[in-house]
């Protein structure tokens, strides 16, 4: 019994945790960075990253793309030093999912 109930609780975490993932893909548009009840918290890397951002002034209609915006965001970015939903480098060009 038991063993049953470790082998349910392990399986559920697994199971929490693989839904919490952050489809990055569909991170774009305007963005509006808070400090606080944000929608995302993400890390700023310069490897390893999630998700390759460009910070453009109009056409943000690709993953990466973000037009920044003080207000009407279509989501809301807060910045964070550590345990972020995903992580995000700041780029030039080519912005997407790495």
């Amino acid at each position: 019994m038991i063993k049953k109930v470790v082998i349910f609780m392990i399986c559920s975490a697994i199971s929490i945790s693989a839904q919490s993932k952050v489809d990055v893909s569909k991170i774009y548009g305007k963005i509006q960075y808070v400090d606080a009840f944000a929608d995302y918290k993400v890390e700023i890397v310069n490897a390893s990253e999630d998700l390759r951002v460009q910070e453009v002034k109009a056409f943000a209609d690709k993953a990466g793309k973000w037009q920044i915006v003080n207000a009407f965001p279509d989501y809301k970015i807060q910045k964070v030093k550590a345990f972020g939903d995903f992580k995000i480098r700041y780029v030039n060009v080519f912005p997407g999912v790495k």
